[in-house]
């Protein structure tokens, strides 16, 4: 599925955040136990291409665009942290009253996931976090320098556009990453008012968000789905969470980075349905 299908297949509302009213787009298929997806910083909800419409056969599955990001909001003027996306997260599951969820969150996605388990926990049942920032493990040093002023303003949103594909070009695993996932996740950050927003999403990179959480306060049954040869998140901060929270298990991918999803689809699908099927 292209990056242009994939919007078209979205449903839009609005949420309130921190008194902002908020438009939210978001991916809304199939029937049955809600599964909540979140990705993470610089993808979209496109990131769950693969996954999403699979589970869907089985599952109602939400995906959500963040605030900030593809296509829901990206004016300026609201916080993107991840503690912002939390309170998203919360009123969208209120709005569709999904009640209690299951949530698969990537990179900052897994760290909103991290605090609404941690801050909710009769309200999801299974967590799943993949390659998802925790601790102090955040931010790389290439999103700190996105979200800087000075970055930006000497910037086209052809150069970002640019550095974004050499971004994931470098970062998908093989010699032949699909390109259709790359210009899927380029192609919304084609504006100056969507340049703006991905640095305000980079400068609310705040590792507070996740060093004030006590894992241990997780009672979700947990999934760490990880692909095991990044470097951005190693895994080693996956055994970390498995040893903190009281019902987890690590499964590392090999053969995939980040972005796991994308780099070992088939897989990555098989083990996310196994476990929710348990």
């Amino acid at each position: 599925m292209d990056y242009e299908r994939w919007s078209e297949r979205q449903e839009s509302t609005t949420i309130g955040v921190d008194e902002h009213d908020l438009e939210v787009a978001y991916y809304d298929e199939g029937s049955g136990e809600p599964v909540v997806f979140c990705h993470g910083i610089p993808t979209a909800s496109f990131l769950w291409r693969h996954a999403a419409p699979e589970l869907a056969d089985d599952y109602r599955v939400i995906a959500p665009d963040m605030v900030g990001y593809g296509n829901s909001a990206t004016h300026d003027g609201f916080d993107r942290s991840i503690r912002a996306q939390e309170e998203l997260i919360a009123g969208l599951v209120d709005r569709l009253d999904l009640g209690t969820v299951s949530f698969v969150g990537h990179d900052l996605g897994g760290g909103v996931g991290l605090r609404y388990a941690a801050h909710r926990p009769d309200e999801v049942s299974k967590l799943v976090l993949s390659n998802a920032v925790c601790y102090d493990s955040w931010p790389i040093e290439q999103i700190v320098d996105l979200g800087l002023p000075a970055t930006i303003e000497g910037m086209s949103v052809d150069d970002l556009q640019k550095t974004l594909r050499g971004l994931y070009r470098e970062t998908l695993y093989g010699d032949d990453p699909d390109e259709a996932f790359v210009e899927g996740m380029v192609s919304q950050w084609d504006s100056e008012e969507a340049m703006v927003s991905l640095s305000r999403n980079a400068i609310g990179t705040n590792t507070s968000h996740t060093t004030e959480i006590d894992p241990a306060d997780v009672t979700a049954e947990t999934l760490l789905l990880w692909g095991a040869e990044d470097e951005f998140q190693p895994i080693e901060y996956a055994e970390r969470l498995a040893d903190d929270v009281d019902d987890a298990e690590v499964v590392g991918l090999n053969d995939a980075y980040h972005w796991v999803p994308e780099d070992r689809p088939d897989a990555y699908t098989e083990h996310l349905a196994e476990f929710l099927a348990s």
